[in-house]
């Protein structure tokens, strides 16, 4: 989105303002984006928004009118990619199988303590591999605060795959011109592929896990994963 030239976004990504440092206040927000120009659109790519559960009452209560994109990778490949991602920074001490059985417990009162004003909670940061897929659930914390014109779906690997398709959608949404989109596209979050090495039985296992996720997906959105 930095490619267009009517978007303005900070240097860093993840600014965590509406989740860890909600504290700083809404002057230290608007700072992060000081350098915008006239007429830009300022962004904030913080992907941790979608999950915190104190993060769309805040977003709504400073920027009602807000647009919020959305992309959503397959669900399984997320929470394989979010617990490889936590495995190779040293924050799962647990081999893979054993750090999704415990994934319940350590969560277990963490959204209780971020609703209740808690700074932080570090497993529902780190450890929350399948919680973090259940997107059907974190979208309607959003759905019951901003109207459906406000919130665009799609699936992150659309923009990669085919983004002369995507690319126009999301400049319509958020109301700018037309441009073409950038000719290279990075990678986000792309790990270093030790997902692939995953036994089959355990992805079908997720898969099984998660199918309330795909089927609420297809059925509210149209996003569809093979």
């Amino acid at each position: 989105m930095s490619s267009h030239p009517r978007v303005h976004l900070p240097a860093g990504k993840e600014l965590q303002y509406f989740t860890l440092f909600h504290d700083r206040g809404a002057d230290w927000y608007a700072e992060q984006f000081a350098a915008a120009g006239p007429g830009q659109r300022c962004g904030d790519i913080t992907p941790y928004y979608l999950f915190h559960p104190a993060a769309p009452g805040r977003i709504r209560d400073l920027l009602p009118e807000i647009r919020l994109i959305v992309l959503l990778r397959d669900p399984v490949e997320r929470t394989l990619s979010g617990l490889f991602h936590s495995l190779r920074l040293g924050l799962e001490p647990l081999p893979l199988e054993e750090a999704l059985a415990a994934e319940d417990q350590r969560l277990a009162e963490a959204e209780a303590m971020l609703l209740a004003g808690e700074a932080e909670h570090h497993s529902h940061q780190v450890h929350s591999y399948l919680s973090r897929s259940r997107y059907e659930h974190q979208l309607e914390r959003y759905e019951g605060l901003f109207p459906p014109h406000q919130l665009l779906v799609a699936r992150s690997e659309d923009l990669f795959m085919a983004p002369d398709r995507l690319w126009p959608r999301l400049l319509a949404f958020l109301e700018l011109p037309q441009v073409p989109p950038p000719t290279r596209l990075p990678r986000e979050n792309s790990g270093r592929g030790e997902a692939r090495s995953v036994d089959p039985a355990l992805r079908q296992h997720l898969r099984h896990t998660l199918a309330r996720t795909y089927d609420a997906m297809e059925r509210r959105y149209g996003l569809r994963w093979p």
